[in-house]
């Protein structure tokens, strides 16, 4: 029988009221045996809820009364109790097989769960979808979903999967969006392999199957030092420029079509390209933000309504299931990140200076905020400067702030004055901790850790 432990119980909750613990185990809520925190929730959310638990390996009864759909007040330790579905297929560009050895255990687990994929965005194949899944799905309501598309070409989708399950499993795809369930698709683009007329027939086979989809995010693939697959390799500029290419001649058809673009290019191939990127307007409502489409724009208009007072800055994207949800634990991209750090108490507030200030950020970051910097200053009213930190650790092409580790950070802190003030941005972070395992407070000088927005940034410039 699938348990839940909590690890948390919230002072003063209905749940802290009938006597619940941390370390408690949920056997079951309402006579029901929950696999996972959606099915805790739908009963969680009852007037009265009969909690069947063990402790200390005795089973017991709790009865819990509150309003219905006031939150019990737990938190649990993971979001899946019956096992997280793991991944069955072996892409050649899977980053997780480009990781480093030594790191921590949980970095190398591959999920296709499409209760993940509902509760935090990340991706899933299809690969391992069934009937009783779909029947769950639209039963339920769990949407939106975002699915690994690549190809629609099967012959090629089961190349780039390693999967034979991947020429076919896009029928899933097809039976949700006929029941209606939002579905957000992307495309890893691997060079030479499916870019170009392949990736041409991608979006034809969308504009023919599945034209239903909420948005398709077409990314580049992200390559390592660590890659054993010799065919993986970075874009060259020529290569950038030609997805682009593709992705504005179908954002045409789309909306000749359809009435909407539907497909939208990752922020990198408009740097890997040298070309300016869309207006925010063109990315409508940017459905495709966590995959990296429209972050820049997105940033820029952050930093210039927070200059101007104006509070409709936060024009981000839904905050998912998890904003609302009781007993969720905090993990995923959707998770909240570190709190701001101050250099000597550890405090939320940090003191303002006239002190220099530098923004640590990954390469393609330092190159987005290059642009701000006279805006940052005047607001700042004192030097401000970005620090632009390689990613040595992954090597390759990787150039993304979230993916630095402590130890490149450290490096790239290594000749740098100690007196001036150094804002960390929190997407390196996972709780507290950077990928490597290290944290803040090992870093040789002081930062302060402030939120990856344009808001949060202004914010600490002129606290």
């Amino acid at each position: 029988m699938p348990t839940a432990r909590v690890v948390a119980v919230a002072p003063g909750s209905p749940a802290a009221t009938a006597g619940l613990l941390p370390g408690d185990e949920l056997l079951t809520l309402n006579g029901e045996a929950v696999r996972d925190v959606i099915r805790y929730q739908i009963q969680a959310d009852e007037p009265v809820v009969e909690v069947e638990l063990r402790r200390g390996g005795m089973e017991q009864l709790a009865v819990v009364q509150k309003p219905a759909g006031a939150p019990l007040g737990l938190e649990l330790a993971s979001a899946v109790f019956d096992r997280v579905r793991t991944c069955d297929n072996h892409c050649p560009f899977c980053f997780i097989y480009q990781l480093p050895k030594g790191m921590r255990r949980s970095l190398y687990l591959k999920d296709d769960d499409y209760r993940l994929s509902f509760l935090y965005g990340t991706l899933t194949s299809l690969t391992r979808f069934t009937e009783a899944d779909l029947e769950r799905v639209v039963g339920e309501g769990l949407s939106p979903l975002y699915v690994s598309i690549h190809s629609t070409d099967p012959e090629l989708r089961a190349r780039l999967l390693r999967n034979r399950r991947g020429a076919t499993s896009l029928r899933w795809l097809g039976a949700l969006l006929q029941a209606g369930i939002e579905v957000h698709g992307q495309v890893v683009v691997c060079p030479g392999i499916n870019d170009g007329d392949a990736l041409d027939d991608t979006l034809l086979g969308v504009l023919d199957r599945y034209p239903e989809l909420a948005s398709v995010g077409v990314v580049p693939l992200g390559v390592s030092d660590y890659t054993m697959e010799s065919d993986m390799r970075p874009h060259t500029r020529a290569e950038a420029e030609r997805v682009l290419d593709v992705v504005a001649a179908w954002q045409e058809r789309f909306v000749a079509a359809l009435g909407r673009r539907l497909v939208y290019a990752a922020d990198e191939y408009f740097l890997l390209a040298g070309r300016a990127f869309p207006a925010l307007d063109d990315y409508d409502g940017l459905p495709q933000h966590e995959n990296g489409v429209g972050m820049a724009r997105r940033f820029e208009h952050e930093v210039l309504a927070a200059i101007g007072g104006d509070a409709a800055s936060g024009i981000g994207p839904r905050a998912g299931f998890f904003s609302w949800v009781d007993g969720a634990p905090a993990d995923g991209y959707r998770a909240p990140r570190a709190p701001r750090i101050s250099e000597a108490t550890g405090s939320a507030v940090a003191i303002r200076s006239d002190r220099p200030v530098a923004i640590l950020t990954g390469a393609y970051g330092a190159r987005v905020l290059e642009g701000l910097l006279p805006m940052l200053r005047g607001v700042a009213r004192t030097d401000v400067r970005v620090v632009e930190v390689p990613n040595r650790f992954f090597g390759g092409n990787i150039g993304v702030t979230g993916l630095l580790t402590a130890a490149d950070v450290r490096a790239a802190l290594a000749d740098e004055p100690s007196g001036d003030r150094y804002l960390l941005p929190d997407v390196v972070l996972s709780g507290d901790r950077f990928l490597d395992g290290a944290t803040p407070h090992d870093l040789p000088v002081p930062v302060e850790v402030v939120g990856t927005d344009g808001a949060s940034l202004v914010a600490a410039l002129t606290t």
